[in-house]
């Protein structure tokens, strides 16, 4: 049994419990950062990559739509590396009621949000594949945000501040004697082994599974509503700008420039367990449909990946249970002294990825609230590594990069530009990663091919800089498994025509199935949760 202290434990490694993390250990607090999976595995990093201009709430959740607008401007300074500023538009298409934009421009002088409207000419000068027939048009702040860049950067800015953070280890129980938290137990995921944490304060940043976390101090579940939404990646950048259909929040019915593909999304549909998401190939057909109305010819791109997200919304007595798409994206703290009794638990939910650190700070402020202390918090005076305000990331940034280092080290993923450097850099640093978890970090694997030949590379390079060689196939064949998931719902023409000869390549010609391994191959439902080691 390992034995820890800390004064925090954080509960979560998504973008709200890395904020958390990093502005605890900014405030002074020895603060330990506890998650099942990876970083980023679960809902921040499953989402279509927006950064919110607040556009689309200042209609149905002007306060959301302030949040966003302020955080936007915020994270661009202090983020600068993981933010792409593509500005962004929001239009109104034939089948859409002209009328809206008038609520959309009182709704944003109400948020504080700047927009311009602009006529439809110019906006299609701006997007030339914009729909022709579009009737008005608004530009907007948008920009797009790579999640799991945003994260480790918060990550490694918590780490020089000396905050910790243990992935792959699962909370158990969460102890609490006479009113009072006490302490944390969990399970080494990888090792098995066990470990207690003694502390005063437990920061529950779960997000859709929060309701579990309560549960494991005895309390009552909280009442966090996860809200399933799918989003499809086409194989190239359709536009430049996020672009948006102004009307009332809907399905599909924003298109997301992210690195070198575009994304639409999304769903949402009320789910009992975040843990089980499907992805339905209606679902697919409804996204390529709504694509269509925003981008005449959209459906003539190829879908190369898709997959689902859990939204944490926290139940809005204001509408029904099962109507996630209009509850609340404002974010909610709760205090279970006051609601259960026990000193030293907050639960958060709701919010945004833009707003993460807005959410940490509302936390951290209630935490210090009812322990009777007042510290500043420092979270947007700050930069996090790598960031340099006013030089966010641009889409040449790799080929630039590449340009400089060719000659160096070879490319082994060549949709995404990965080094061989890069990925034995990663694999020396987290010598326990899965494929999957450094594919989070330098996006090996996530381009047109979807990893039909790095996969095998990487597979190589690992053994030659030391990884056993069953381990090696067995993390090769979980990552492929995991890319299917995200393969099987679209294919459909030239995607079909990609997955044939991908098959061809990894079984009929390497027979990928049938190499031994030491990892067990079957993937959770959700696609890259841990796997386990076994002997072959």
């Amino acid at each position: 049994m390992k034995k820890l202290s800390a004064d925090v434990v954080v509960i979560g490694g998504g973008s709200t419990g890395v904020g958390v993390l990093r502005d605890c250990v900014m405030r002074g607090y020895r603060t330990i950062l506890l998650d099942r999976a990876d970083l980023a595995q679960g809902t921040s990093g499953r989402f279509h990559g927006l950064l919110h201009s607040g556009g689309r709430y200042v209609v149905s959740d002007p306060e959301s739509a302030r949040e966003c607008a302020q955080e936007n401007t915020i994270l661009t300074r202090i983020q600068s590396d993981a933010i792409e500023t593509t500005g962004g538009l929001f239009v109104i298409t034939e089948q859409d009621d002209p009328a809206f934009g008038d609520l959309f421009l009182a709704g944003a002088q109400v948020a504080g949000m700047w927009t311009e409207e602009i006529t439809p000419g110019e906006a299609l000068v701006r997007e030339p594949r914009l729909n022709p027939h579009i009737q008005r048009a608004f530009a907007v702040r948008d920009g797009t945000v790579d999640g799991w860049k945003l994260i480790w950067g918060a990550a490694n800015s918590a780490r020089e501040h000396g905050g910790h953070v243990m992935t792959y280890t699962k909370v158990t129980h969460i102890h609490h004697s006479d009113g009072q938290i006490t302490g944390v137990s969990a399970t080494d995921l990888r090792t098995g082994e066990e470990l207690t944490i003694d502390c005063s304060f437990v920061l529950n940043c779960a997000g859709p599974w929060a309701g579990r976390i309560s549960e494991m101090a005895g309390l009552p579940p909280v009442n966090v509503v996860p809200g399933r939404g799918i989003m499809v990646a086409m194989n190239h950048r359709l536009v430049n700008s996020v672009v948006n259909r102004c009307i009332p929040p809907a399905d599909g019915d924003i298109i997301v420039p992210v690195h070198t593909v575009c994304i639409i999304g999304t769903t949402d549909v009320k789910v009992s367990d975040a843990d089980h998401l499907t992805i339905e190939r209606t679902e697919v057909q409804q996204m390529l449909d709504a694509g269509e109305v925003l981008i005449p010819g959209f459906r003539e791109a190829r879908a190369v990946h898709a997959w689902v997200g859990a939204r944490p919304l926290i139940k809005d007595d204001r509408v029904k249970a099962s109507d996630t798409r209009h509850m609340s994206r404002g974010m909610a703290v709760i205090d279970h002294h006051e609601r259960d009794g026990v000193r030293g638990l907050l639960t958060i939910g709701g919010g945004k990825l833009t707003t993460y650190r807005l959410m940490a700070e509302h936390i951290v402020n209630a935490m210090e609230e009812q322990l009777g202390r007042s510290t500043p918090c420092r979270t947007m005076q700050e930069n996090c590594p790598g960031s340099t305000p006013g030089h966010t990331y641009q889409v040449t940034k790799r080929l630039r990069e590449r340009e400089s280092d060719r000659r160096d080290s070879p490319i082994i993923c060549e949709c995404e530009l990965v080094t061989k450097a890069r990925f034995v850099g990663l694999q020396r640093e987290y010598p326990q990663a899965s494929f999957d978890d450094l594919r989070r970090q330098c996006r090996l694997g996530m381009g047109p091919c979807q990893g039909t030949f790095c996969s095998t590379r990487a597979a190589g390079i690992a053994q030659s800089v030391g990884m056993d060689a069953e381990r090696a196939m067995g993390l090769l064949k979980l990552f492929l498994e995991n890319r299917w998931i995200g393969l099987w719902p679209i294919l459909l023409g030239d995607q079909v025509r990609q997955t044939a000869l991908s098959h061809w390549i990894l079984q009929g010609t390497l027979d990928i199935t049938h190499v031994p391994s030491a990892v067990n191959v079957e993937p959770d439902p959700l696609g890259d949760w841990p796997s386990k080691e076994v002997a072959s």
